[in-house]
């Protein structure tokens, strides 16, 4: 497994010195797995100044349809095969058809009743309800024989600079018989490993980690957390890979626990940094892919200029499929490492 790194250097005559040279290091990294490149570049301190959230989600309660006086009204409902009911229900948890759907068999769930919650209060039972609700969805396409039930997706927008329009958290939720673009690649990738090595790449990957210890962040019970070699994110990524699991609905209740108490220990780990927005997909295989593992991308979003909502998805990102991260992921994993380190030792993890 080859961590390779084309390192570069810029020189420029700088203004702010009397013009005089000035060397800025670039580093190329080349994900072991796809050979996706990723550019550390363009440093700066991995700290920004949240705005006042509160007035920016003031009034999105109004007319918010997945608050609970208006979710029954404004949601629409499965045709009875799927939900005898409509929805699927845990709690105050719902789970109903996107009126957008991103395929032919597409879900929202709501992560419980409360229009607006800080990323660092989002309380792991919260996630573990939404993500338990996802896999009763799934259970059931997959029990009525639907065609689409092969990828069994989820995706998490959270406040704006992720894409996500509406405030009150919810999950994305999809079965597919059509991979998105960087899972296809991913699978593609990791079955020449497996025939090329005889082992699983991710299996590896969390081996080889772990004894490095740089991007390594913990783990409890099957799960594994580190950071990316290659990260998508300008600020980096938490990834979190889960041993001998290939898709969701391998997961028991305890890996769903695990990952909503990991999810929060990123969350509030880079909330200390100012960071306020976040994707997160899970990328599974399907059930006759011996060479698949279940992992999970926490990937935290900004706006490059908050005063004109400036996105961090630039040309080189939509269109060259080419990564920015600011800081290296070595440095983002020791900042954030104690807060894993803390979190784990809480429940158990190592």
């Amino acid at each position: 497994m080859e961590f390779a790194v084309t390192k570069k250097e810029a020189v420029i005559l700088d203004p702010a010195n009397g013009m005089q040279p000035k060397v800025i290091p670039v580093e190329v990294r080349t994900d072991p797995l796809t050979g996706r490149t990723a550019r550390i570049c363009h440093f700066m301190r991995l700290q920004w100044k949240k705005p006042d959230l509160e007035r920016l989600v003031a009034g999105t309660d109004a007319h918010c349809p997945f608050c609970p006086e208006r979710v029954l009204k404004l949601t629409p409902c499965f045709p009875a095969d799927i939900a005898p009911d409509g929805r699927f229900f845990r709690g105050d948890h719902v789970l109903f058809p996107n009126l957008a759907p991103y395929d032919g068999l597409g879900a929202v769930a709501t992560l419980g009743s409360r229009h607006y919650t800080p990323m660092a209060e989002i309380e792991p039972a919260r996630m573990t309800g939404g993500i338990l609700l996802a896999m009763d969805f799934f259970r059931r396409v997959r029990a009525i024989g639907h065609p689409e039930s092969v990828y069994h997706l989820l995706s998490w927008n959270y406040m704006p600079a992720s894409g996500s329009s509406l405030i009150h958290p919810h999950l994305q939720v999809f079965a597919s018989s059509t991979a998105p673009n960087q899972l296809r690649e991913e699978l593609a990738a990791a079955e020449v490993y497996f025939r090329s090595n005889g082992a699983t790449y991710w299996d590896d990957l969390v081996r080889v980690e772990r004894a490095d210890g740089r991007r390594f962040l913990g783990r409890r019970g099957r799960i594994s957390w580190l950071t990316n070699f290659a990260p998508f994110s300008v600020a980096g990524d938490v990834v979190a890979v889960v041993d001998d699991c290939r898709g969701v609905l391998d997961l028991t209740e305890a890996d769903v626990t695990g990952i909503a108490q990991g999810l929060a220990a990123a969350m509030a780990a880079y909330d200390r940094m100012g960071i306020y927005s976040f994707n997160v997909c899970f990328f599974p295989g399907t059930e006759s892919d011996r060479f698949a593992r279940l992992h999970m991308v926490f990937s935290p979003r900004i706006y490059y200029n908050p005063i004109l909502a400036t996105p961090d998805t630039t040309a080189l990102r939509t269109l060259y499929n080419e990564s920015i991260c600011v800081g290296f992921p070595e440095a983002i994993a020791a900042m954030i490492r104690p807060e894993f380190q803390e979190t784990l030792r809480l429940n158990g993890g190592e």
